[in-house]
């Protein structure tokens, strides 16, 4: 067995709270895109689970039947892989039952881990936070913001930042879904923290 699969990982992407375009906190809209592209490479990669959070009703009610026409709809049945990347999602109201949920399951601490396409102060790189959770002593919840991103007061509150992804082009805005392949990779591929 892969060393790497004991390492509780899980994704959370937050439509609340993230910055709006003024800087302001909001609430964004679920796309269906995200849903499809992060559950793939979460299930690929062997991450715990993927939470999707938001607080508005109706999308809540968009996200649980794109999930639920690839589970048990008629997608199940078209395509049974699709159905496995999607049984990993589950729905929640804040970010907060994501933290009590993940505990409970494990009866470990929880580390959050915020990502950003900014730099911050304390960061810490791909290589240095595998190593930790390699440690095996804390679950670990890698939480990536829509819109403009996690909030500031997120960011801030968060056992660990991650450093950005980055390159040497000078333009940094991936898609979140991008994003979020991009740094499962670096964390749980077959070589992980060399990049």
């Amino acid at each position: 067995m892969n060393p790497l699969h004991r390492i509780k990982l899980y994704l959370a992407l937050l439509h609340y709270p993230v910055k709006g375009k003024d800087g302001g906190t909001i609430a964004s809209a679920i796309t269906s895109i995200d849903l499809h592209d992060i559950s793939r490479a979460v299930k690929t990669y062997g991450v715990s689970g993927f939470y999707v959070v938001t607080p508005l009703e109706d999308q809540q009610a968009f996200a649980q039947k794109i999930v639920d026409h690839w589970t048990c709809g008629a997608g199940a049945l078209y395509n049974p892989d699709r159905k496995k990347a999607f049984s990993s999602i589950s729905i929640r109201d804040n970010f907060e039952q994501v933290v009590e949920e993940i505990a409970g399951m494990h009866g470990l601490p929880v580390r959050v881990v915020a990502t950003s396409a900014a730099v911050y102060d304390n960061q810490i790189g791909y290589a240095e936070l595998q190593k930790e959770m390699f440690a095996g002593d804390k679950t670990y919840v890698l939480v990536f913001g829509t819109a403009w991103g996690l909030t500031e007061q997120f960011i801030r509150e968060a056992d660990r930042r991650l450093a950005p992804v980055s390159t040497d082009t000078g333009y940094n805005h991936l898609s979140v879904r991008s994003a979020a392949a991009v740094i499962i990779d670096r964390l749980l591929g077959r070589s992980p923290g060399c990049f």
